[in-house]
């Protein structure tokens, strides 16, 4: 009896940081809704300027970087299943390689960044502020959404992190997942934002 009482106690408490996360997860969708449709009303009212600011941007590394976040999908929901089958250690090697793929990412978007503020583009720039309202719109929303999106990155990274290594202590088992599975919810949502992000800002010209 009092082991039926634990296991139903341990069920509602995943079940309930599972309703947490998504409830979460609801609020970053809305936030990053609301960027979306500003951005499309900016780009509605300068159709020209965002058509020729996009063409600044390097649609090499924003494409190398939507398959890196792709391919880092893959690798946390193969780590939810490989500890669900109380395979700890090969779940532990693709929680790695998902941290590794998310700095690959940092790393590709600080080269992304750097290039633009070497050549003076960037928001409150003298070059920047020369230029037409458009390019300025287009360029602070670059900025401010790619940038909350790589805070989303480093959250998501430090939650496989912290997941990562209470896994190898034993802390989350193959019974008791649900922080893995949350950081896994939490890593498809910034894929899913990247996925949105980098046709808007890369692709539609």
């Amino acid at each position: 009896m009092e082991q039926n009482h634990i296991e139903h106690a341990e069920h509602f408490d995943m079940a309930a940081s599972k309703l947490g996360m998504w409830l979460f997860i609801f609020t970053e969708i809305l936030l990053f809704g609301g960027l979306f449709i500003v951005y499309s009303v900016y780009r509605y009212k300068h159709p020209v300027e965002f058509h020729l600011a996009a063409q600044e941007l390097n649609v090499t590394i924003g494409l190398i970087n939507t398959i890196i976040l792709l391919i880092s999908s893959m690798t946390v929901a193969m780590s939810i299943s490989a500890l669900q089958l109380g395979n700890k250690k090969f779940s532990l090697i693709l929680i790695g390689t998902t941290i590794l793929l998310a700095f690959i990412f940092l790393v590709n978007k600080y080269f992304e960044w750097g290039a633009k503020i070497h050549h003076d583009i960037y928001p409150g720039s003298d070059f920047l502020m020369s230029l037409s309202k458009g390019d300025m719109l287009f360029f602070g929303l670059y900025f401010f959404m790619t940038g909350l999106h790589a805070v989303h990155i480093i959250v998501g990274m430090v939650l496989l992190v912290v997941t990562f290594v209470k896994i190898k202590n034993g802390k989350v088992t193959q019974e008791r997942y649900s922080l893995l599975e949350n950081s896994g919810l939490y890593w498809h949502l910034v894929d899913l934002i990247w996925i949105f992000l980098f046709p808007l800002f890369y692709l539609i010209h």
